[in-house]
């Protein structure tokens, strides 16, 4: 296999996360990008093996719109810089692609700059697509042209051009031999001219053995993309909305569905790369109306068909919602310090880490191309991959399955525990809004478990309670199906009027979540902080609704 069939990757807005400014002014260098060192440790720890990150390159603002693609941005350090971050992902084992935006260019690039000075005179005016000197746009240039997403800030390119086709390929050979990057992720490669496509795998088959092309597709047949011809892989958007919009719905029919609608799509030697929230969409703890999905959404993404990947942060479970002007939620600064304790004390990180050792582990079981439906209902879901068998429930009850088993004795990965099978059928218990991972007991399985077993009504992953948690006084809620008052204990302290959640403000939201959470148990300070840490009023609505 290529190194890109056995990834867990891990995708960084670097602009964001680094805390970068939103506009360049192109000063002196700020060696942001050195501050990512030590998330190279942290990837190792969650069992990432594969780095993707961008943009990287100079750019005015969100980097997608790039001045110089041979000059790191101002805002994240110097070539030097990282050069030598791959290097130490290398060191680490960690393979790294890049964004390679090549559909459109920023209004500063050089050859766009050359036909605002020179206009019809410019060598570069057929480097761009319908540049019309008869026309002109918003910025006065006095000629208009084509560009990407409605926006002239972002100038599409002519990728018919040969000198276009030339130029983009010796960037990506410039930037093998000066960074030693392993692939790229092709923005907007939906939109892209497939000759071109063909010319850029050309140039990825001559650079370095298995350089991957991912592309950003959104919708379509994926195979017009990912072939033999042009890309190895494409985002899949389709399985992303069927993961949330199918455990919101109570629908494993969906998910199961578009497990084979993709499958059905693609040859064997083609893996798609599989998320469940990017730079672009909403954190997956946001979209989830049952935050408790959090772990059967997860044991999906790492063990299904495909290449998983996950956006930095939701490890940590945090939110980010799409806002109507700005993407600023989904991009946000992290201070990696203040989770140094999320290894041990946050369920939806040490989740992470077991589903990413599990996939190392059993590489052999969930890269390759097995893949079987044993149950389907609408709130329980079990398929093989290999040896393994994977089950679900999305029921905030427990429930029992019976499935097809090749062997005789199966230990759970991730709670441990045995189960024995009889006639060929293995009986499962599942957990409310769980899942577990079976393997052949025979294999030398730890069949303690990577996690504890969690206790009964827990709705979110990240509030299973550990045995340092003490337990706080209880929020009592009244009788009804409202909460009429919060207790008075700090920040929550306020009046709930009897109308419909939507109607609420966010501090009367938060003041429903707790006393709702009280109901099931003790609410521990790690709690409150998470309620806290919501804003977002749809979220609020959302998990309050969660709760039965």
């Amino acid at each position: 296999m290529a190194w890109y069939d056995e990834a867990v990757f891990y995708h960084i807005y670097p602009l964001g996360l680094t805390g970068a400014p939103k506009q360049n002014d192109y000063g002196e260098p700020v060696h942001r990008l050195n501050t990512l060192v030590p998330w190279i440790d942290h990837l190792k720890k969650i069992g990432v093996n594969a780095l993707y990150i961008g943009p990287l390159f100079e750019s005015v603002g969100h980097g997608y719109e790039t001045t110089d693609y041979r000059k790191l941005d101002s805002r994240l350090g110097t070539n030097e810089d990282l050069t030598d971050f791959v290097k130490k992902c290398h060191e680490a084992e960690i393979k790294v692609i890049l964004d390679g935006v090549f559909n459109h260019t920023g209004r500063d690039f050089f050859a766009f700059k050359d036909i605002r000075e020179k206009r019809e005179a410019s060598a570069y005016r057929d480097w761009y697509c319908n540049v019309n000197f008869g026309g002109n746009n918003e910025y006065n240039d006095g000629f208009s042209y084509d560009n990407w997403g409605g926006y002239n800030l972002l100038v599409k390119l002519n990728q018919r051009n040969p000198a276009v086709k030339d130029y983009i390929c010796d960037v990506i050979r410039f930037w093998v031999n000066e960074f030693d990057i392993d692939g790229l992720r092709l923005d907007a490669a939906d939109v892209l001219d497939f000759d071109f496509m063909k010319a850029l795998r050309r140039t990825a088959d001559e650079v370095k053995p298995d350089f991957w092309l991912m592309g950003e597709v959104i919708h379509g047949n994926y195979s017009r993309w990912a072939n033999d011809n042009t890309l190895h892989s494409v985002t899949n958007y389709t399985l992303h909305k069927g993961l949330y919009s199918g455990m919101n719905d109570h629908n494993f029919f969906e998910i199961a569905h578009t497990i084979r609608y993709t499958n059905g799509m693609l040859s064997a030697n083609i893996k798609l790369y599989n998320f469940v929230d990017n730079h672009d969409v909403e954190r997956i703890s946001t979209k989830l109306i049952n935050k408790a999905h959090y772990t059967p959404v997860h044991i999906m993404l790492f063990t299904l068909p495909g290449i998983p990947s996950i956006y930095y942060g939701s490890e940590f479970g945090i939110e980010g919602r799409k806002e109507r002007f700005s993407d600023d939620s989904l991009r946000p600064f992290i201070d990696l310090k203040e989770h140094e304790n999320d290894y041990e004390s946050n369920p939806c990180t040490k989740l992470t880490a077991a589903l990413g050792a599990i996939h190392k582990k059993y590489s052999c079981d969930l890269c390759g191309v097995d893949y079987r439906e044993l149950c389907l209902t609408n709130r329980q879901f079990a398929y093989g991959r290999g040896r393994l068998i994977v089950a679900l429930n999305n029921d905030d009850k427990a429930a029992d399955i019976n499935v097809a088993a090749a062997y005789g004795e199966y230990t759970g990965l991730l709670y441990g525990g045995k189960v024995t099978a009889s006639g060929g059928r293995l009986q499962i218990h599942l957990l409310p809004n769980n899942g577990e991972i079976y393997a052949p007991a025979d294999g030398g399985t730890d069949s303690t478990g990577a996690l504890p077993i969690p206790e009964p009504k827990t709705e979110n992953p990240a509030e299973v309670k550990t045995a340092e948690t003490k337990p706080e006084e209880a929020v009592q809620k009244p009788a009804g199906n409202t909460e009429k008052k919060a207790e008075k204990t700090d920040p929550y302290s306020v009046e709930i009027p009897d109308i419909p959640y939507d109607m609420m403000t966010v501090e009367q939201l938060q003041a429903v979540i707790l006393a709702k959470m009280a109901k099931n148990g003790p609410v521990t300070e790690q709690m409150r902080r998470d309620v806290e840490a919501n804003i977002w009023h749809n979220s609020l609505v959302n998990w309050a609704n969660s709760f039965r």
